[in-house]
């Protein structure tokens, strides 16, 4: 039989699901709309809609690598419940390995071929809501690649292997020994979890972000009453020690404080064999710039004996 247009947005107003999804539901139900409701939620489609205007602020960071290449992805679910969910992690991992096969970028694994199925990574995720019973979603990806050396990956408060809270990429270039470079690399990538630089060199700070600072040092210095000429000399030193602060090889080496990033890399090429270059970084924490939703329980439990 034939389904119309008024039919499938019906069944999408009632359920919330995709308009293929609702076509062929309907279809399967010989246009019957309770049968196709049941049909969508049987499949965990109606189920998933639903859920997904729930926040998913937690869930798990999952890093791969191979060769002179990694990634970083982000997988949120509603509850750390989920996050320890073996088939949530499992998910986890596969996006990741499925990450490294592309350009890194969130729209290209988001289409990307889900290992083992025919869907690709966004509808698998989509599906895994239905099963697993609560909101998910792949928010991001970040792919780091070198063109000799290394790419080392950490990640904080593991829960598993490459799978924790808090990931980092590091790329470290050179002719020397790759696995000598992974190993300073890896300290810098924990350093980097430690202390969350804004940039890997002072021009790679956003120049927004060096402005707003400069126009603070200058209010700063110009109320101490001093010459211009001697403010001009003040707001060079403050903006150094600003950097010194927020960018990578600027900023004391945790592992050895008597040590700036740079420093310490130097020291590392006499390990490396060879000259040896940090290329970029990349810090991914989990549900950093996502608006937690405030929830009151006892209002909730109140609503709930109300109705």
């Amino acid at each position: 039989m034939s389904i119309s247009a008024a039919q499938v947005k019906e069944l999408r107003d009632m359920t919330g699901a995709g308009m293929m999804d609702c076509k062929a539901a309907l279809k399967e139900t010989d246009g019957d709309l309770e049968a196709a409701v049941d049909w969508l939620r049987k499949k965990g489609i109606a189920k998933a809609d639903k859920k997904a205007g729930r926040t998913a602020a937690e869930g798990l960071i999952g890093t791969a690598s191979q060769g002179a290449s990694a990634v970083v992805v982000e997988v949120n679910s509603e509850t750390d419940f989920v996050a320890r969910n073996e088939a949530f992690q499992e998910i986890v991992r596969n996006i990741a390995a499925v990450a490294l096969t592309t350009d890194g970028s969130t729209e290209a694994v988001a289409a990307a071929t889900y290992p083992g199925s025919e869907k690709n990574v966004a509808d698998t995720i989509k599906d895994a809501i239905g099963t697993i019973g609560e909101n998910m979603s792949f928010r991001r990806s970040a792919k780091l690649t070198v063109a000799s050396g290394a790419v080392a990956t950490y990640v904080h408060n593991a829960v598993s292997d490459n799978l924790g809270k808090l990931g980092v990429l590091v790329g470290i270039e050179t002719t020397g020994d790759a696995e000598a470079a992974r190993a300073f690399a890896r300290q810098v990538a924990m350093h980097v979890a430690a202390t969350n630089p804004l940039a890997l060199t002072p021009e790679e700070v956003d120049p927004v972000a060096v402005e707003r600072e400069k126009a603070i040092f200058s209010d700063q210095a110009r109320a101490s009453g001093k010459p211009e000429n001697i403010i001009e000399k003040m707001v060079e030193g403050r903006l150094r020690k600003f950097y010194e602060e927020v960018v990578l090889l600027k900023q004391s080496f945790v592992i050895n404080p008597d040590l700036t990033v740079e420093q310490a890399l130097k020291e590392a090429e006499k390990e490396i064999g060879a000259p040896a270059k940090l290329t970029g970084f990349v810090r991914m924490a989990l549900g950093e710039g996502i608006e937690k939703e405030d929830t009151d329980f006892a209002a909730e439990v109140a609503a709930a004996v109300k109705s």
